[in-house]
């Protein structure tokens, strides 16, 4: 069985870290593999926004519209784009290589 690998870059800070990620794996814990600085403080179970990520608009449309539970969860976010979505909820495809991923400066971590 082949493993499937795709480059992804990070942005922190204008600072660009260009990493290879398994198929399969969510952004966040590709991420946390790779020491990104994505806290991700629910570990995935969309109880908050801190895996909050900005896409580029391409990349973006290739994936399914987010669910109304991740919604909700990024209206908590600070900085909020049209291209913003949740680290954890994004599952990396060969469609997604080469893909940039800004993460914000700021998160916020409310817990309801």
């Amino acid at each position: 069985m082949t493993v499937e690998k795709i480059k992804i870059i990070f942005i922190e800070n204008e600072k660009e870290t260009e990493v290879e990620a398994l198929v399969g794996l969510s952004i966040l814990e590709v991420a946390h593999h790779n020491g990104i600085d994505l806290e991700g403080a629910c570990e995935g179970s969309l109880a908050c926004a801190t895996c909050h990520v900005i896409l580029e608009k391409d990349i973006y449309n290739k994936l399914d519209e987010p669910e109304e539970a991740e919604e909700d969860m990024l209206d908590l976010a600070f900085g909020l784009t049209h291209t913003s979505r949740l680290g954890c909820q994004i599952i990396l495809t060969k469609e997604l290589d080469g893909m940039r991923v800004i993460v914000p400066s700021s998160t916020r971590n409310i817990n309801l």
